[in-house]
């Protein structure tokens, strides 16, 4: 009877034994289960969001590594609203900075980024952060009256100036000869002395370029070089009456473009990727197209473009600032469109980035960040 009791007792000891190891098993399972999610989910709230961006004024600056600007501004207001921290990553062109998002590089991107319905079949846009449209850009005009400023901007722009300074140097060369071959003729036009000779040798081809000839060489050989000397002039004036009249029709013309019809048979240029350039071919308008804005510019003034078509707040920001005086912009917007903060589709933030966004609008941050870029003595 003992020998039963202690098999019972040695029974009861495992059966408590195994249900023990059972129960601290299940335990820790337990604890594993609720401690491996938090810690799986600590580090990654911990991480900073990645905000792509690029430089674009007054939308973003970038000064030795420092940005600002109404998008940079916009930005950090929203992330505060959501109590997250976020990281800005700089990007050469628009079409860089969707190809980090959508590659995940990025968690979103904002800058001047247009909503449209291309880009939103690969991505998903906040809503929007500011109404825009597209403009156009031009060479400031005189607005003058008088032709009289057109005139001498013609006669003192560089073209001409060039010819001037080949019809110079043909001058003082034929001058030379002349002098040469006439001082020993006895019955020459030119005074045997280098002083005055060669004054009254330059006024001789002087006159002749311009056809006002009023004597002829004495001698065989400066008779020769006064005919060649005609044909050439006769070449130069009509070269350079060609030169001053297309000057004059390419400000005339450049005058014209007022509005977008305007723009047909003329060079425009925006950046590479924008809906600016995908604007301008389909409506079948010659387009050069720049990686960065600022090559845009530079293209207009010095000429190698008649007009820009770009971001509305773009070009009314560089007119009233970098470009005061020198451009202009025209017209009314056309193509309205919405600038957004670009996501990849599906993405969590999307809703609490708009939450935050109408927060802003109704608390007065919006308004005050918009002032404090677009007010009028901005633009």
């Amino acid at each position: 009877m003992v020998k039963a009791i202690s098999i019972k007792f040695s029974q009861i000891i495992a059966y408590l034994n195994r249900n023990i190891w059972i129960g601290l098993i299940g335990a820790i399972l337990v604890l594993l289960l609720f401690a491996i999610p938090g810690l799986a989910q600590k580090p990654a709230s911990q991480l900073p969001l990645l905000v792509a961006t690029r430089e674009i004024p007054p939308f973003v600056f970038s000064h030795q590594g420092e940005l600002s600007g109404f998008s940079i501004d916009l930005w950090r207001s929203i992330a505060n609203q959501m109590n997250i921290e976020s990281k800005f990553v700089e990007y050469s062109t628009v079409a860089d900075l969707l190809t980090a998002v959508k590659d995940g590089k990025a968690n979103l991107g904002i800058s001047a980024i247009s909503i449209t319905a291309q880009r939103q079949e690969s991505f998903d846009f906040s809503l929007p952060m500011l109404a825009a449209g597209l403009q156009i850009l031009v060479r400031k005009q005189a607005t003058s009256g008088s032709s009289l400023p057109n005139i001498w901007q013609v006669f003192f722009s560089a073209g001409l100036l060039q010819i001037l300074g080949v019809a110079l140097v043909l001058v003082i060369v034929a001058a030379h000869i002349i002098w040469l071959t006439e001082r020993r003729h006895p019955e020459g036009i030119i005074p045997k002395s280098y002083f005055p000779g060669i004054f009254k040798a330059c006024w001789w081809a002087a006159a002749t370029l311009g056809a006002q000839v009023d004597e002829m060489p004495k001698g065989a050989i400066g008779r020769i070089l006064a005919i060649i000397w005609m044909f050439i002039a006769i070449i130069f004036v009509a070269y350079f009456t060609a030169s001053a009249t297309t000057e004059l029709t390419v400000q005339q013309l450049q005058g014209d473009i007022k509005s977008i019809d305007d723009l047909p048979g003329k060079i425009v240029a925006t950046t590479s990727g924008s809906t600016a350039a995908a604007y301008l071919r389909e409506n079948k308008i010659t387009v050069s197209e720049f990686p960065k804005i600022e090559q845009a510019y530079n293209a207009l003034l010095t000429k190698k473009a008649d007009a820009i078509v770009f971001d509305a707040p773009v070009l009314l920001f560089y007119a009233a600032n970098e470009g005061k005086g020198k451009v202009e912009v025209v017209g009314s917007i056309f193509r309205e469109e919405n600038y957004g903060i670009v996501l990849p589709n599906e993405s969590p933030y999307r809703k609490k980035i708009n939450s935050a966004l109408l927060s802003l609008r109704e608390n007065g941050t919006y308004q005050a960040l918009y002032d404090k870029w677009f007010e009028a003595k901005k633009l």
